[in-house]
């Protein structure tokens, strides 16, 4: 990326080196070593992992709908897949021939119909901000489908009939460039710096399938944006600490950097701050301290410039001292309740969450495992102290009662979960109390020991309660490994971990599900692995992130996680520069959402998706709509 006169970045490109620059000092042992002895032991494609954990459950969140009256085929994995030939024009996707997709909210539709107008990618105008905020926004990532008629708002239960043709859907905009949101490289005035905090945050949609059209956006009062400047609230150990007040007095405002996603047995949806550092900036010399340094904040940040017309962003000003505090949460929405604040839980630590997934032990209480998408950084898992169905009961959060861990993987395929505690003498040596834990998670993961990874993101629950760690790259990788010889790891990896004692215990067991590099040379060549979603039978979805080989734009792949090689089939190819990411399905799993994020990077020369090319219409973030043709299982 180019940097203008007043030096800020022209372009805040997700996953851009500036975005990934490691802030790990720890000098924790990485990885690439333990990885080195393990998989110089045990093999890399081993099908299963090599000791069996005692006492697991499969996830009541991926499974909680009926899904046995439908039953697979023979082969799970039985599409057509997308040849490396198939794919000719770069500027619409490409789709498996067994498949159809629709279009359905891209970057500017109104989150319900006549309540504001609609962007359509003018290249001589944008929105404008009170207009955005009525708007979907940019940077199209995770999200979740709520079908309706749920029961007493549980809508995961058993034996109650949910709707595969109407739901709330939940999207996060993870970013839009000031390129792609202004048309201009930096912000001039406040009212543009709202535009772009307003194409920011989370879209709560309803969505109804006509038989007629397709998939629609329709009206409903709990139909909302939450944007940069929405009011929240934070719960839980560090919700009342004084590192999340500043002198000025301020309300707590925003979400940002809206990147991977979750949902709740009890119906709620949960949206992860990721990258939420290169929002701020400096207006004066800024000299980082040890916990802002950790975090990644820099005197530019990202090239927003935000800072330099909203002083909540101006890392200088003592009268928003702690409001970079404030960021870097995971965040719980109720979709069905548009009067409800979002609320930040601090229980689950301050770090760049990238996604969470979250399986149910046989007593009721949860885990929830999330991954810190940076070079070098950590996984992590929050088991709460109650029964969801008794917290909840009793008033209480299953989000605020809990105890949360940080990964350490061991050479024989073992591994601990630390806990992050200020009553361990290691972290009150450092801190002065749990929210202080809480809100410098990283810092106290460094000094627990915990094994650096290469970019940990989405996590999925699988079959057998195991979980799926995507691992896009690390091209900071200098250490070589027997299983994987390329250093750095441009391509990426995917990790499969299974606790012990039904999720709840403090150790767990892991292999290597694939290295990305094998696939090269292959028809199922696919690298930088991301969003990922496991559904009941044993498929595994996954979405990626970073230039594909052999001339193909980012993918949707699928896996049959019951076979003991690894092999992806193709079902989507995204358009030029683009992403693809976020993925969840309707309760009968006949009909998919996936996203394709800044598609042409936001050049229209590039693609004009989701308009016919005509190179000058401004490309716009959108979901997509996939459904088989003859009505069948999603990935079948």
């Amino acid at each position: 990326m180019k940097k203008n006169d007043t030096g800020i970045m022209d372009n805040a490109k997700l996953h851009d080196d500036i975005e990934n620059i490691p802030s790990n000092n720890s000098g924790n042992r990485p990885f690439a070593s333990v990885l080195e002895s393990n998989m110089t032991r045990r093999g890399v494609l081993g099908g299963s992992l090599a000791v069996a954990a005692t006492s697991f459950l499969a996830p009541t969140v991926q499974a909680g709908w009926s899904w046995g009256h439908h039953r697979p085929k023979s082969e799970l994995v039985g599409f057509k897949p997308v040849a490396i030939s198939d794919v000719t024009d770069a500027t619409m996707p490409t789709i498996s021939d067994d498949y159809q997709y629709q279009v359905l909210a891209p970057w500017g539709t109104p989150i319900e119909p006549g309540i504001t107008s609609e962007y359509k990618g003018d290249p001589n105008s944008r929105p404008t901000s009170s207009q955005a905020a009525l708007q979907t926004g940019l940077g199209h990532d995770g999200m979740w489908f709520f079908p309706m008629d749920q029961h007493d708002g549980v809508i995961y239960g058993k034996g109650y009939h949910m709707r595969s043709n109407a739901g709330m859907l939940c999207v996060n905009h993870e970013y839009g460039s000031n390129s792609h949101a202004l048309g201009k490289s930096t912000p001039e005035s406040l009212e543009e710096v709202r535009l772009s905090q307003n194409v920011h945050g989370v879209s709560v949609l309803k969505i109804e399938k006509d038989r007629r059209h397709g998939w629609k956006v329709v009206a409903s009062k709990n139909t909302r944006r939450i944007t940069a400047n929405t009011p929240v609230a934070f719960s839980g150990p560090a919700a009342d600490s004084e590192l999340l007040q500043n002198p000025n007095g301020n309300i707590a405002l925003g979400t940002v950097n809206n990147c991977g996603s979750g949902a709740t047995p009890w119906g709620t949806y949960l949206t992860c701050e990721e990258n939420f550092n290169g929002y701020f900036g400096a207006n004066n010399a800024f000299n980082p301290t040890e916990e802002q340094d950790r975090y990644g904040f820099s005197s530019s940040g990202f090239g927003y410039g935000w800072h330099l017309f909203d002083k909540r962003f101006d890392l200088t000003d003592e009268d928003y001292i702690n409001e970079q505090n404030r960021f870097g949460w995971i965040v719980e929405i109720d979709p069905f309740d548009g009067t409800q604040q979002p609320v930040k839980r601090t229980a689950l630590g301050r770090f760049k969450h990238e996604a969470i997934a979250i399986a149910e032990s046989q007593n009721g209480r949860i885990a929830a495992y999330m991954g810190d998408d940076q070079r070098f950084d950590y996984c992590y898992k929050y088991v709460s102290d109650k029964a969801w169905k008794s917290a909840i009961a009793d008033g209480e959060s299953p989000l605020d009662d809990g105890r949360l861990f940080v990964a350490k993987f061991n050479d024989d395929g073992t591994g601990e979960w630390l806990e992050l505690t200020v009553n361990n003498p290691v972290l009150s040596a450092r801190f002065q109390s749990q929210a202080e834990v809480l809100i410098y998670a990283r810092i106290a993961a460094d000094l627990l020991g915990a094994t650096p990874m290469d970019r940990p993101e989405w996590t999925t629950i699988g079959t057998n309660g195991e979980v799926f760690w995507t691992c896009t790259n690390n091209s900071n990788r200098t250490e070589a490994t027997a299983a994987n010889p390329e250093a750095p790891n441009n391509d990426g990896h995917i990790i499969r971990t299974l606790d012990n004692d039904d999720h709840m215990g403090n150790t767990f067991v892991w292999d290597i599900y694939l290295i990305a590099s094998t696939t090269r040379g292959t028809e199922g060549v696919f690298t930088d692995p991301d969003a990922a979603w496991a559904d009941p039978y044993g498929r595994l979805f996954i979405g990626t992130d970073g230039g594909q080989p052999d001339g193909l734009q980012d993918q949707l792949v699928v896996f049959d996680t019951t076979k003991d090689t690894p092999e992806p089939k193709r079902l989507l190819v995204g358009v030029k520069s683009d992403e693809i990411t976020g993925f969840t399905v309707t309760p009968d799993q006949r009909t998919a959402f996936v996203n394709i994020q800044h598609p042409g990077d936001g050049n229209p020369s590039a693609t004009n998706f989701p308009a016919p090319y005509d190179g000058t219409t401004i490309p716009r973030d959108c979901t997509l709509v996939i459904t088989r043709k003859d009505g069948g299982i999603i990935g079948s």
